[in-house]
């Protein structure tokens, strides 16, 4: 009788500790997931405020400058659930005003230009590199969060499903070649 108790005793507690780790595994995943979205975050607003920046330089020309200092302030002025939109409309921005190569030799050329112009390469390359590790902890935690330990223990607590950030984040093609 003992020797059952026993053994009931060692398996709830092996069970316990198995929870436990789980939902120690998941907060991880959750706090991967507020660091990574902290990261992408501040990339968008870098390239906005760099896009920004060089919209209002006089470097560009008239009309593209207002495309592209309009999708820039949309982007850095977007509600949240209106992010996803101002940012793929900030990419398509750039593609429309550096789609010429001669646009980003006309960047290069002007006073400050040349830093200007490695600024947003640089930032339009890191976008979507955080917006991949940001999805890529979604992922995880999603997939983690869908296994019936988890929903039948309630291991994720209250925290709100994880949702991954989509956009069109393809940077113009000119930016890309400057950079590399």
């Amino acid at each position: 009788m003992t020797a059952t108790l026993i053994w009931i005793l060692v398996a709830l507690v092996a069970i316990g500790l198995y929870l436990s780790w789980t939902a120690g595994r998941l907060d991880r995943l959750h706090a991967r997931i507020d660091a990574a979205r902290a990261a992408l975050d501040a990339q968008l607003l870098r390239r906005a405020s760099v896009a920004q920046e060089l919209a209002t330089s006089g470097v560009l020309d008239p009309a593209a400058s207002i495309v592209l200092y309009e999708a820039a302030h949309a982007a850095r002025q977007a509600e949240e659930e209106q992010r996803e939109v101002a940012e793929s409309e900030l990419s398509q921005a750039l593609r429309a005003v550096f789609a010429e190569p001669g646009q980003l030799e006309e960047v290069r050329a002007a006073p400050g230009g040349e830093a200007a112009a490695r600024e947003l390469a640089e930032a339009v390359r890191r976008v979507p590199m955080a917006r991949r590790f940001h999805n890529d902890a979604v992922r995880a935690a999603r997939a983690l969060r869908r296994h019936r330990k988890v929903r039948w223990f309630r291991l994720a607590g209250h925290a709100p499903f994880p949702l991954a950030f989509e956009m069109d984040d393809e940077p113009p093609a000119a930016l890309l070649e400057r950079a590399a």
